[in-house]
């Protein structure tokens, strides 16, 4: 496995070549923090609800 950072790689937005970054790009960059925000609240749930199943049933951890 090749060196890697343990944190997440994060995508700036596109910026233009005078460096501001668009309207569009800033919208977008929104939306994907939004689903990925949402995307880990949905695995945590997920998680959670697979834990109390194991403990429920005397499996151990």
């Amino acid at each position: 496995m090749p060196d890697q950072d343990d944190k997440p790689a994060e995508t700036a937005p596109e910026r233009p070549a005078h460096g501001r970054v668009t309207p569009a790009a800033q919208a977008a960059a929104a939306e994907r923090e939004a689903r990925l925000a949402a995307a880990l609240r949905a695995n945590l749930h997920r998680r959670k609800a697979q834990a109390r199943a194991r403990r429920e049933d005397g499996e151990p951890e």
